[in-house]
């Protein structure tokens, strides 16, 4: 059992990265990445932590894209070494963009009769503010009865409090992490929302800005798309990926490794990952 595609609360998950590698030992994972989004700032403790108990260790990132389409585009970044300058200057910009993003959503939710502040979601966050920390914030407070509530009403894509991301074309977050000799792999293809034949295209266009890999082995994926995927993935000689976008008690159906306890992402995985960054 291994997992390539979890978050710590260097962004929006609930467990340190400290803790997230301890928590992977303890369930007997035989390799893990730490992929934050728009940041590398748990890297280093993460990789670190790693190191000391022996368990195989991929440094990582989530970016979100810019996309046309009708759903969202995220892109994995995969690298050896938890310090990667060249990404990071690029990602402190968007970290910038997102805070004055926070603050907008914040002064909508304010205008709206909703009163909550920078300093309560800091508190909650302990690290990166995000739209899960508001929408806890919003239960917490009493305002929405759920999580998927604040979302709906408040923080989803065209809702009452949204405000648009600061984000890179497709080409750029691409050649980003290229030029970091990193590997560039689709994250969750089912959340870009194309039917089969659109996502093929949209596959070979990013394989054209050097797409390296296909998440794959995915919670959300089901079984005949997965084997959709790794057909496209061999005729187009793209690595293969998967994990369980874990977050904490941010997204408490999702567990460490397993997913919705029907995630199987084979070790080979990481090891043709490990071996193409060794030979980039």
């Amino acid at each position: 059992m291994i997992d390539l595609h979890t978050h710590s609360t260097a962004s929006d998950g609930t467990f340190s990265p400290e803790e997230l590698v301890y928590l992977a030992k303890k369930e007997k994972l035989q390799a893990l990445a730490l992929t934050d989004h728009d940041t590398i700032d748990g890297l280093k403790p993460a990789y670190n932590t790693a190191k000391d108990l022996g368990l195989p260790f991929l440094c990582g990132v989530e970016i979100s894209i810019k996309f046309e389409g009708p759903g969202h585009f995220h892109l994995l970044g995969y690298f050896l070494e938890p310090e990667i300058p060249k990404i990071n200057d690029t990602l402190l910009k968007l970290k910038k963009a997102r805070e004055e993003r926070n603050k907008k959503m914040i002064e909508k939710l304010n205008n709206l009769g909703i009163k909550i502040t920078l300093e309560e979601l800091k508190e909650i966050a302990q690290g990166e503010i995000g739209r899960p920390h508001i929408a806890n914030l919003l239960v917490k407070k009493g305002f929405v009865k759920s999580f998927e509530e604040a979302f709906q009403k408040y923080l989803k894509k065209g809702a009452l409090a949204y405000v648009p991301k600061a984000l890179l074309l497709p080409e750029e977050g691409i050649k980003l992490i290229l030029e970091a000799k990193g590997i560039p792999v689709l994250a969750h293809p089912i959340t870009l929302k194309l039917n089969l034949l659109e996502l093929k295209e949209y596959i070979k266009l990013l394989k054209n800005f050097g797409l390296m890999g296909i998440e794959v082995f995915y919670p959300e994926h089901t079984a005949d798309f997965t084997k959709f995927l790794i057909e496209c993935a061999k005729e187009l000689g793209l690595l293969l990926t998967g994990g369980s976008d874990f977050h904490g008690e941010n997204k408490p159906d999702i567990k460490l490794g397993k997913g919705l306890n029907n995630l199987n992402v084979p070790f080979e995985c990481y090891k043709n990952l490990e071996k193409a960054l060794k030979n980039l």
